[in-house]
């Protein structure tokens, strides 16, 4: 096993001169360096093989001891040195200050094929920044993270990916629903790959603090690593960095609402400065089509993580990190033209998006009505978001649409309750359906290429929780099958996989209020 090593976020930010692994607050560094904590009986679960490919890494290396030691935090490759992440955040609207990888560990940097890769370590023990927390990572939220990182990649929404997934061979204390009951649960570690882990929460801890040298650093490196596209000498470089920021985080809004993914906790610590999906934590895919609903425990009652807020906490979440790199403009206009922009942006491409699930070729402003009036009548039952969008493609332009409700035979299997469609229910679904067909006959797509065009952008197959949940049970007992046969499902979301069929189907009735299956809380 062989990496390029090429280590660029320690080498030139500052980091903290302290070397005591101590829960503290860190100032006037980017970084803390900590080492893994060795772990007892590492055990291999699963390795994604794209990734592994992606770092260059053969079945050989991924079969041996080393991998098993490295990816556990047993043994530090050699000529690195292991840090973990200083910044602070907003959590549920409020500043929290210093925050930092509470159990996340950043192996190294490494080149492969030109493109450069960070490995982190989450799960692989404390850090300074892991306050009353003891850094590790349990099995359940582990294999949660590792399966959804690579199906969000090829749902085709931007995402940190995930190289391996380890048993650790400890037991690990948790309280999963913060009532009490504490439990010891097997230990894990996943090895997350990106090409950088910073976040908003980077630039606003330096910005809390006044500490704008170190603050303009960052800054700096970050434009200059991965953003190579802006020129780095002109006077705009920050102003453009933000706009590019705010573009990156509105195509990763996008790709969650098409496919109904709910992150749970969108802190402004877990938005990626990358604008990919990062720190899968309690999130979850809608079963029934509900923009209030949010998959997190925590934010049960004030839902301000809730499906069909997350375009305005994305916004909210950019106005922070504006805020914190102002003091180095000091002009508020740009910023302000730039959050103005990507609400007009939301707008524009959250209609085309809706409108192409529909399988709309040539969508106009006209629209708009039509795709309201279906967010409205999807929830006038429980309707599943994925299975209909995914049957509506075998709707036939010149169906009858009658008055008994045959024409819904297409999406029958989306309806929770097939009973309670009828009488006013029954009289908007024909209404919609029939404006529906209008807006179809208008467009040159015969059913045969619409129906190709909409199977490539709603998918088939999502983690839905209750799927997770099955393999997380049978790897707990020690059987990992469900593990990679999901992994292999969800690599291609968008085929017919006929021999997969039974995961095509509604979140089963035991599962809609079984822990682990409904809402989730943090802990992990």
């Amino acid at each position: 096993m062989k990496f390029e090593i090429n280590n660029t976020f320690s080498e030139k930010l500052p980091a903290d001169p302290n070397p005591d692994n101590s829960r503290r607050q860190v100032f006037e560094s980017a970084f803390s360096y900590v080492e893994p904590t060795p772990t007892s009986d590492p055990e291999l679960v699963h390795v994604s093989d794209e990734v592994a490919q992606l770092l260059g890494l053969s079945k050989a290396d991924t079969n041996s001891q080393e991998f098993l030691d490295v990816f556990s935090g047993s043994k530090i490759y050699k000529d690195t040195k292991p840090y973990a992440m200083c910044y602070g955040g907003h959590q549920f609207g409020h500043w929290a200050g210093q925050l930092g990888d509470g159990r996340a560990i950043n192996l190294m940097e490494i080149l492969h094929n030109q493109k450069r890769w960070a490995l982190q370590l989450k799960g692989a023990g404390p850090t300074p920044y892991s306050r009353s927390a003891d850094g590790l990572a349990v099995l359940r939220s582990s294999i949660r993270e590792h399966l959804c990182s690579e199906a969000m990649h090829h749902l085709g929404v931007p995402t940190t990916r995930s190289l391996s997934l380890i048993k650790s061979g400890e037991k690990v204390a948790r309280d999963m629903m913060y009532n009490g009951n504490v439990q010891y649960e097997d230990g894990a570690i996943v090895c997350r790959v990106a090409p950088s882990f910073i976040r908003f929460g980077n630039f606003q801890i330096f910005a809390s603090r006044n500490d704008h040298k170190n603050l303009r650093k960052l800054v700096d490196y970050t434009i200059e690593a991965f953003f190579p596209e802006i020129n780095s000498n002109t006077p705009n470089k920050i102003i453009s960095f933000f706009q590019a920021v705010a573009d990156r985080t509105l195509q990763m809004i996008i790709g969650w609402q098409r496919v109904g993914f709910v992150h749970g906790v969108m802190n402004t610590d877990n938005l990626s400065i990358l604008g990919l999906t990062i720190d899968y934590g309690p999130y979850g895919w809608l079963e029934g089509y509900d923009p209030d609903w949010t998959p997190n425990t925590t934010d049960r009652q004030n839902k301000r993580y809730r499906y069909g807020y997350q375009p305005r906490i994305a916004l909210w979440n950019l106005m922070q990190l504006a805020n914190a790199i102002f003091p180095l403009v000091e002009d508020a206009k740009p910023f302000e033209d730039t959050l103005n922009d990507f609400q007009e942006k939301y707008k524009l491409q959250y209609h085309n998006m809706l409108a192409s699930k529909i399988g709309l070729q040539h969508p106009t402003v006209k629209d708009a009505n039509l795709l309201n009036s279906l967010q409205i009548v999807l929830q006038a039952t429980e309707t599943d978001m994925t299975i209909f969008f995914r049957n509506l493609a075998e709707f036939q332009k010149h169906t009858n649409i009658d008055d008994e409700g045959a024409f819904l035979e297409v999406v029958k299997k989306s309806f929770y309750v097939p009973e309670e469609v009828k009488e006013k229910v029954l009289a908007s679904w024909k209404d919609w359906f029939v404006k529906y067909q209008h807006r179809l006959n208008e467009e040159k797509w015969s059913d045969a290429e619409r129906k190709a065009a909409m199977n490539q952008i709603n998918p088939k197959y999502v983690l839905r929780n209750y799927m997770a949940q099955l393999a997380i049970e049978a790897a707990e007992k020690g059987d990992n099958a469900i593990v990679q046969e999901l992994y292999k499902l969800l690599k291609k979301p968008y085929d017919e996989q006929p021999k997969s069929e039974k995961w095509f189907a509604k979140r089963p009735e035991w599962a809609r209020h079984k822990v682990g299956c409904s809402m989730l809380s943090c802990s992990s």
